[in-house]
């Protein structure tokens, strides 16, 4: 009996330790928020403040010193996302998670954002202050990889940290670059359409902008072979198992004095971007002597792509506009090393890559390239066929000045100066907003805009043999679609056709009306708003288009064929706002009858797998208006019947049924429970989250969430079979910059401050922005250091 309890005394001091060893690893994983550290290459002291959520306030005598603490600082929240996101263009991602992502890795590889940067970094200047600050930035990243307590995703994955380089920040820009991949998921399936069914079914398509439609208006003082072309199938896979987010739309609107209650500019932004835990930005407030700049970072990216100070303030939303074009290529009959031209036979570039496989032998990978660019046909493997497919890509094809135009726009001073770093920026393409405490509103359209030959549309794969279909030349900058100080007091992006500029509408995936309509019916209405009815503007959860679109649905119902319970609910439809609140029924019944109507039209003639890839589009998302007011027209009739040809009421009254039948298979007969709060909802999800005995650790959610896609407070989610709508983009954060009360200016992030799962800023706005709550954005030096959670300063060695 004695050994017993020897033995169990033994075992719980045993345990004992296990506890404290397993405490004290997990607390030298916390970040550190308070103390003194040295900093290699340091000036002078610099302090970090960080305020009640972790967002640090940096102050410093210079400013190379204060990129030296951001970077730091900045490391020790975000080293994991730094990470990740480096390996996108490097092919890098095998590495880390396994073979899974080997068609990721060969997707990112062959887009040559890596060799773009190589080239593009052995020609800067090293003595430049965007080189000179990037530099310092990195001194800190690096000195934290090297002193501070390596992140636990490195322990899971078994990864070693390495250190920073230029090279790494420029990846980062290029990935920001590839943004959304629009024409990879649009044009090889719009050009499947007219080869398998024809010129018809691709004229009932809502292919480019309706002119009817809300554009965003401007304002200056002054024939091929029939292929099957499934390359969206197989970046749609490279996309969906990528571990960072993607940037996808946005909203933004500036107002003059004019239309505020204290004469003074308001400027909102919420760019729209994939969620993910951890969250896109991170937060920085920095200031010293000749720079002061409350700031939003990119994961390994030094200078801020939005921000404001107490002179101006920036955001953006994504201008989607075509960057992409793809062309068919001929190879020689009898030497397969050669390809067509106008000018003769020219010869492939070969390009050799190696990706390296976590618990797997290094995969080395190569495809061709032609002036054009890569040769999709050995990296998407759908592509079937002997034509090679290129990829032509404007960010890869002109002077790489992005990040010196970050640089400028974030040491701005004023508008003159502001403006004129805007040309820099030559791919993403951006709507620029800005406004200033003059008085000051614009917005610039931000992209390398090119003319193509006219009638020539590049929603379709082009010909790349005869010349005849290649760009004639570069517009200037002053061409680009703009409004600045208009009469109308305003400027504002909602993704929106941009207003014809130099005689032309430039083409884009540009997203319907919905948000853009209700933004304007909203800053038309009133001419004195406040930081606090902004706010709520822009947690607005109202569709104007929705009801519009059910009773032009509605009308299309025999209620001959409906029952007593089904004629209530479409009686409730009929008197819907378009509200999206957690309890309302009106939303799920409209999101399943729109689902099955789409599925009814489209999937008998483009087939399960190219129906869920047409859902992924922007073209969709325009097409469902249109569609609906279609009387008559290719796709209504379903070709695997041959007894009947199906109308546009067929096919509304079999959608609403199937709609039906579906709610109640999943919720039963008591249509109050038909609630949006049980069939929308967010999760951030972390990489390693999807090992289910980590979800709960690393993930942040799920949580019931008010709004749907394509309203102002945009809560996007696909459309799948499931009838459940979990969302996967929306505000990356919510900003609302007042320059009557510029210290007192709101911002939220969606989970924290931190990718630090033991931070306690972690999570700790998660449900302030899942209620619509906001939070300061600190400016003034008295309040910060009087408020301050904690203290971390950094000295010379």
């Amino acid at each position: 009996m004695k050994k017993f309890k020897k033995v169990l005394i033994v075992l719980a001091v045993l345990l004992l330790v296990i506890i404290f060893g397993a405490f004290l690893f997990v607390s030298g994983l916390k970040p550190d928020y308070e103390g003194q550290k040295t900093l290699p290459g340091l000036q002078s002291e610099t302090t970090v403040f960080f305020d009640t959520y972790g967002i640090p306030h940096i102050y410093s005598d210079n400013e190379a010193d204060a990129f030296r603490a951001l970077g730091y600082v900045h490391a020790q929240e975000r080293l994991w996302q730094m990470e990740l996101l480096r390996r996108v263009a490097k092919g890098g991602l095998s590495e880390v998670f396994g073979k899974d992502l080997i068609e990721t890795d060969k997707f990112f590889l062959s887009l040559g954002i890596d060799d773009y940067t190589t080239e593009t970094v052995s020609k800067l200047d090293m003595d430049s202050e965007t080189i000179m600050l990037s530099n310092a930035y990195l001194d800190g990243v690096n000195e934290f990889i090297k002193e501070g307590p390596t992140p636990i995703e490195f322990y899971l994955t078994g990864l070693e940290k390495t250190s920073f380089s230029l090279e790494d920040v420029y990846n980062a820009v290029g990935y920001m670059a590839f943004s959304f991949a629009m024409a990879h998921k649009t044009d090889p399936l719009l050009t499947n359409i007219k080869n398998q069914l024809g010129e018809d079914y691709v004229n009932d398509l809502a292919v480019d902008s309706d002119t009817s439609t809300t554009w965003i208006k401007t304002f200056k003082n002054s024939g091929l072979d029939s292929i099957d072309v499934n390359i969206t199938a197989s970046v749609s896979r490279a996309l969906e198992k990528l571990p960072v987010p993607q940037f996808i739309g946005s909203n933004s609107w500036v107002l003059a004095p004019e239309k505020t209650k204290s004469g003074k500019v308001i400027l909102a932004n919420d760019p729209h971007i994939g969620f993910a835990q951890p969250s896109v930005w991170y937060e920085a407030h920095m200031s010293t002597p000749s720079y002061e700049k409350y700031g939003y970072h990119f994961a390994g990216v030094p200078f801020p792509v939005l921000g404001h100070d107490r002179n101006l303030a920036f955001g953006l939303t994504m201008f989607e506009n075509d960057d992409i074009d793809f062309y068919f290529e001929e190879t020689h009959p009898s030497d397969s090393t050669k390809y067509k031209t106008e000018e003769g036979w020219k010869a492939y570039e070969f390009v050799n890559k190696n990706i390296k496989v976590k618990d797997g032998d290094d995969i080395a990978f190569t495809y061709k390239k032609t002036r054009h660019g890569p040769v999709l046909n050995n990296i998407a493997k759908e592509i079937k066929g002997e034509r090679p497919i290129a990829m032509s890509w404007i960010y890869t094809q002109v002077k790489n000045q992005v990040v010196d135009a970050l640089y400028g726009i974030g040491h701005a001073e004023n508008m003159n100066e502001f403006e004129a770093e805007l040309p820099k920026i030559h791919a993403p393409g951006l709507n620029v907003m800005y406004g200033d405490a003059a008085g000051n509103v614009a917005w610039w359209a931000t992209a390398k805009l090119y003319q193509m030959p006219d009638s020539l549309s590049t929603k379709f794969v082009l010909d790349g043999t005869t010349g005849e279909q290649e760009r004639l030349g570069y517009f200037d900058f002053s061409e680009n679609p703009s409004a600045v100080n208009p009469p109308w007091n305003y400027v504002y992006s909602a993704n929106n056709q941009p207003d014809s500029i130099a005689g032309m509408l430039y083409p884009g995936y540009y997203l319907p009306e919905n948000r853009a309509m209700r933004i304007v019916q909203l800053l038309d209405s009133k001419n004195d708003w406040d930081k606090e009815s902004t706010s709520e503007m822009i947690l607005d959860v109202t569709s104007t288009v929705n009801p519009a679109l059910v009773t032009e649905l509605i009308k299309l119902l025999d209620v001959t064929h409906l029952s007593e319970e089904q004629l209530v609910q479409i009686d409730a439809l009929k008197n819907w706002n378009g509200e999206y609140t957690l309890e309302n029924t009106n939303a799920v019944l409209y999101h399943r009858c729109e689902y099955y109507v789409l599925k009814n039209t489209f999937e008998d003639e483009l087939g399960p797998e190219q129906f869920n890839q047409f859902l992924s589009t922007h073209l969709l998302k325009r097409h469902i208006a249109k569609g609906t007011g279609m009387s008559s027209g290719k796709w209504w009739d379903n070709v695997h019947t041959t007894d009947k040809i199906e109308t546009r009421d067929d096919i509304v009254l079999k959608s609403f049924a199937d709609a039906w039948q579906s709610l109640i298979n999943d919720f039963g007969t008591d249509f109050s429970q038909w609630t949006w709060d049980r069939v929308h909802t967010l999760e951030h999800q972390h990489p390693i989250g999807s090992v289910a005995s980590l979800r709960s650790f690393f993930n942040v959610g799920p949580y019931p969430v008010k709004g749907t896609k394509e309203v102002i407070n945009n809560m996007a989610f696909p459309y799948d079979s499931t009838g459940f709508y979990k969302v996967n983009s929306g505000p990356s954060t919510r900003r609302i910059i007042d320059f009557s009360d510029i210290e007192n200016s709101i911002s939220i992030l969606p989970t924290g401050q931190s990718g630090n799962p033991f931070s306690k800023h972690y999570k700790d706005q998660a449900e302030l922005f899942v209620n619509g709550e906001f939070r300061k954005m600190m400016m003034n030096r008295q309040e910060i250091e009087s408020k301050a959670e904690s203290i971390l300063t950094f000295s010379k060695e």
